[in-house]
């Protein structure tokens, strides 16, 4: 059985071979069983990984994100098979960009509509703005127009505007990479009356205790957000401006779903206690145990699979808004069937076991972040200690 001292060897083994810095925590029925923190938060200033660094969560903010909004389907405020265009009259005329065999590209309509349920499950026909599509190069535009029309615009806004960008894809029909969780952060706000962020707070990281978790720069949240480096060829690590750090800014407005809050491992450790063990934490309840079921069950048919798995997710169906782990032999996992859990692009991961009542929570920043490498020896060797 493997021992949390051989976790701690493998920590201090990736920050030797090069990570900057990295913090790791297992917890198991409300109790720490482990916290690591190794290697430098700002390589320059000499400033450590502690447990009062924060780190950009980037897409481990859609769990978050998901597990609010499942808040609100427990409450009536919307079910997963009513269209989208039912809270976005917008979305009743979505459209299909077909490229035809001969290279040609035509617009038709939709013959279905889009639910909400292809929001959370990212099967909405959706990428990113920043993937290098014409699907995505029409988000962009929308997103230019925007920005050139209001200055800075909340995510209301830019869901109701997406509405006119062709998809990829008959909705519900395959699985993409992308937008989903931004509509779905629009929904919060929308059946709420809340902004996302005041949402979240009141009634997630208000009640877990999570203060150095948010949107927005508050007290001395600034001054401990680690750096972000980029891994060049050679080895060295140059350091660059943190990605869309400007939604962090006080003045911002910009809430998404995707990505964008930030927090600790510390922080991030009682949010996914609080799902491995049935929706409490300390005695407070967020969310019934069944919903999360819900969640972390795998919702995509063969075909999305085909779309959805790699070598990273090997083993893994997607829920919603959550990888969950249906193959232990084809995920080469000695974690539970029905673990849960994301990853953020700059290098977080969680890993949440209903099963063990246990969790995992592991950060570095990095790029590229080297996820498969890092994370699968997290994962086997936080599990080989359970």
């Amino acid at each position: 059985m493997a021992k949390f001292d051989d976790l701690s060897r493998l920590l201090e083994k990736f920050v030797k071979d090069g990570l900057p810095g990295c913090a790791c925590a297992v917890a198991k029925e409300g109790k720490t069983l482990f916290e690591g923190y190794f290697g430098y938060a700002d390589i320059e200033d000499k400033r450590p990984v502690t447990e009062d660094t924060v780190f950009r969560l980037f897409s481990m903010t859609k769990v978050i994100i998901c597990t609010a909004a499942m808040m609100l389907y427990e409450r009536g405020k919307f079910l997963l098979n009513e269209p989208i265009y039912e809270y976005f009259p917008e979305y009743r005329d979505t459209h299909v960009l077909i490229t035809q065999p001969n290279g040609n590209q035509v617009i038709r309509k939709a013959r279905n509509p889009m639910l909400i349920k292809h929001a959370f499950m990212m099967a909405v026909g959706l990428p990113y703005p920043f993937f290098d599509s014409p699907v995505a190069r029409e988000m962009e535009k929308v997103m230019n127009d925007l920005t050139q029309k209001h200055g800075k615009y909340d995510i209301v806004t830019e869901v109701r505007a997406m509405a006119s960008v062709p998809v990829a894809f008959e909705p519900g029909t395959r699985w993409l990479y992308g937008y989903g969780h931004d509509i779905v952060a629009g929904l919060i706000q929308l059946v709420s009356g809340k902004t996302v962020g005041q949402f979240l707070q009141e009634e997630i990281f208000d009640p877990l205790g999570m203060k150095d978790t948010g949107y927005r720069y508050r007290d001395d949240i600034e001054s401990r957000m680690v750096s972000l480096y980029k891994r060049e060829e050679n080895g060295e690590m140059k350091k660059i401006d943190g990605m869309f750090d400007e939604y962090h800014k006080p003045d911002a407005i910009y809430e998404a779903g995707g990505a964008g809050l930030y927090s600790t491992v510390k922080d991030y450790l009682k949010f996914s206690q609080m799902l491995a063990n049935g929706g409490v934490y300390n005695g407070e309840r967020i969310i019934g145990r069944k919903t999360i079921d819900l969640m972390r069950t795998n919702h995509l048919n063969a075909v999305q699979l085909q779309d959805f798995t790699n070598s990273y997710l090997a083993g893994y169906g997607y829920g919603l808004g959550v990888r969950t782990l249906i193959s232990k032999a084809e995920g080469h996992s000695n974690g539970s069937e029905g673990e849960f859990g994301w990853t953020g692009a700059l290098g977080t991961y969680v890993s949440i076991d209903p099963q063990e009542k246990a969790s995992i929570v592991y950060m570095h920043q990095m790029m590229p972040n080297m996820e498969e490498y890092h994370h699968l020896r997290v994962r086997a060797v936080a599990n080989g200690c359970l």
